[in-house]
């Protein structure tokens, strides 16, 4: 069985899209998903399954619209796929100065050569980033909220989910007691 991580775009954010986790948890059991977890509201799960990737992608996708009544963009990892991307890590994670923080966009597919250029052209000494394959690993010595790097995201043309660093370490470690 391999170990996925899903991670859904866009839900319980400011009040909309809101899926309580036990129902989503739920929905993904009926699907013949096993040890089905969830991993706070903002849309991390973990489970195991021997389904093809992008298949378990799209039936997720169909079944979440279904049940809640509007589109939420999954983007899958394996375990595997999790683990080296945290051990490609271009940034110092382990000594972050106040404020600074190191985040990661999980993009559903690859981005052009014109999308990466583009967004690389807004990394400066404050906001810095590096693309590796799917993943886009950003920098930021002051918040992602005003950030103009992080706004370009959609340039890359393919759909992102946006997760914090430490977001990513306990889902590894979820993952590896799975």
């Amino acid at each position: 069985m391999t170990i996925y991580i899903a991670l859904l775009r866009g839900i319980n954010v400011g009040g909309h899209h809101i899926i309580k986790m036990a129902e989503l948890k739920q929905l993904l059991e009926e699907l013949g998903l096993q040890k089905v977890k969830t991993y706070i509201q903002s849309g991390n799960v973990l489970f195991e399954s021997n389904r093809d990737a992008e298949l378990l992608r799209q039936s997720m996708e169909k079944q979440i619209q279904e049940a809640f009544g509007f589109p939420v963009p999954v983007v899958l990892r394996t375990q595997a796929d999790l683990e080296q991307m945290i051990s490609n890590c271009p940034f110092p994670t382990e000594e972050l100065k106040e404020g600074e923080s190191v985040q990661i966009a999980f993009l559903a597919g690859e981005p052009s050569q014109d999308g990466i250029d583009q967004l690389v052209a807004f990394s400066n000494e404050m906001e810095q980033v590096h693309i590796n394959g799917k993943d886009v690993y950003l920098f930021f010595r002051h918040s992602i909220r005003n950030s103009k790097l992080a706004a370009q995201l959609p340039k890359l043309e393919v759909s992102a989910t946006v997760r914090n660093w430490k977001t990513v370490i306990k889902l590894a470690s979820l993952a590896n007691a799975l």
